[in-house]
């Protein structure tokens, strides 16, 4: 049975007054499994979904084992990419004013597009934890700037998101200049057969966690939109008019279809933000601060927001293009519906797509075909229905030319003829159908 609160975890006090303050009432599932086996110290590759509590999964109990008479780096965390490392350091430096430990407990964000002669300056006096992209730590171990032998802990988060991006060879190197019995953590919503080969050699018996939760939670609805050759813009114009979002986050396949899209958006009136990995790092950093500060109720995204990015508030998800592989429909739909709220997934499709979202039904997931009528929402026909009619067809098609009396003898007219026999063999089949049903 699980426990409704973080009581019966080893907690020092002044954790449990963090845990408080964060207003946790109970350990997701992921949180309950890892937790005490980080607190022995043990090894642990956490797999869950997007939004299922993975970093507090790490942060409370490296919180709970920091030890403040030594002025050295104690925890190392990694992610793959600025902004969730920032969003990371961001949770840290909250838990570090929730237990009034300000000036006590020191941290510090090592991301690159920032000035490297301030970071060194700032590492004069080793923090206790560091927060970072791969790159930029080891750029300044490599300087002697920072000594990271002293860690006790080291997580990799995000760990396929790691590996898509090339960066998994930093943390390589990371670990080579670390000890050699660090504890270490590696979390992920999956774990792709290339991330094997790594844990070989870094880990040694580590508890693996696997939350078999369905692809998405129950408090999700999953539409589909036919396309039926209109325009994505137009559409989402549709849509927009129907729902009413907290924040709603366009999906597209590609920088070029998001840029595109957003044009062809603004030109229709809707005020709406971009993000994607082609933004300069200035251009990034102040479209993320404006999505948080709900600047926008509309953002067109590519899948970096999907995996990189932490946007809290998400209600609704739009695919403008459903995307190619299962596990990308999972971390885009994972944006919304988090932490027990409510979320609807809204997908443009086409024939072509039919494929994938009868993968993701044989998941367990459930959609629903709609389409907008006169501003409201209307059960629509789905593709299937249409190709299970084809099919039928095809099949009493077939089996009528089959019976047709065929001859050796090929008289002028005898196509046409056979055509009729055709014909009048399939409507009596169609009728004995009809008669079964």
């Amino acid at each position: 049975m699980k426990n409704n609160n973080f009581d019966h975890f080893a907690f020092h006090p002044i954790l449990k007054d963090i845990v408080g303050s964060l207003n946790f009432k109970q350990p997701t599932e992921i949180q309950e499994k890892v937790i005490p086996a980080i607190l022995k110290g043990q090894s642990v590759i956490g797999q869950s979904r997007t939004g299922s509590g993975k970093t507090h999964a790490y942060l409370l109990p490296l919180f709970n084992q920091l030890d403040t008479n030594k002025q050295e780096v104690q925890f190392v965390i990694t992610a793959p990419t600025r902004e969730l490392a920032t969003q990371i350091h961001d949770e840290v430096r909250k838990m570090i004013h929730y237990a009034e430990r300000d000036g006590k407990w020191i941290a510090k964000l090592l991301v690159g597009g920032t000035d490297k002669q301030k970071m060194v300056d700032k590492l004069k006096t080793p923090p206790h934890i560091i927060v970072g992209t791969p790159g930029r730590i080891l750029d300044l171990v490599n300087d002697n700037v920072l000594s990271i032998y002293s860690a006790t802990s080291f997580v990799i988060d995000e760990a396929d998101l790691m590996l898509d991006l090339g960066f998994i060879n930093d943390v390589d190197q990371l670990l080579v200049k670390s000890k050699k019995d660090i504890q270490l953590m590696v979390f992920s919503a999956t774990i792709p057969q290339r991330l094997e080969h790594f844990f070989k050699k870094y880990l040694e018996n580590p508890l693996y966690v696997k939350i078999d939760e369905h692809f998405s939670p129950e408090t999700m609805e999953h539409r589909l939109v036919a396309r039926k050759h209109r325009n994505d813009a137009d559409i989402i114009m549709d849509i927009s008019k129907v729902i009413r979002p907290y924040l709603a986050i366009i999906f597209t396949n590609g920088k070029k279809q998001a840029n595109e899209l957003v044009e062809s958006l603004q030109k229709r009136g809707l005020d709406v933000g971009l993000i994607h990995g082609g933004l300069a790092p200035r251009e990034r950093k102040r479209a993320l601060k404006e999505i948080q500060n709900l600047r926008y109720q509309y953002v067109v995204a590519t899948d970096l927001a999907s995996r990189g990015i932490d946007i809290k508030g998400v209600s609704h998800v739009i695919n403008a293009q459903i995307p190619k592989e299962e596990e990308f429909y999972i971390h885009r739909v994972g944006r919304t519906a988090r932490a027990g709220m409510e979320g609807t997934a809204i997908s443009i499709y086409d024939e072509p797509d039919l494929k994938l979202i009868d993968k993701l039904e044989q998941k367990g997931l459930t959609f629903s075909y709609v389409e907008v009528k006169d501003g409201e929402w209307k059960e629509a026909k789905s593709w299937n229905t249409r190709k299970l009619r084809t099919k039928t067809t095809t099949n009493v098609e077939k089996e009528a030319w089959k019976q047709v009396q065929k001859t050796n003898k090929v008289k002028p007219g005898y196509k046409k003829k056979m055509k009729r026999q055709q014909e009048s063999i399939k409507r009596q089949m169609n009728k004995n159908l009809k008669h079964k049903k």
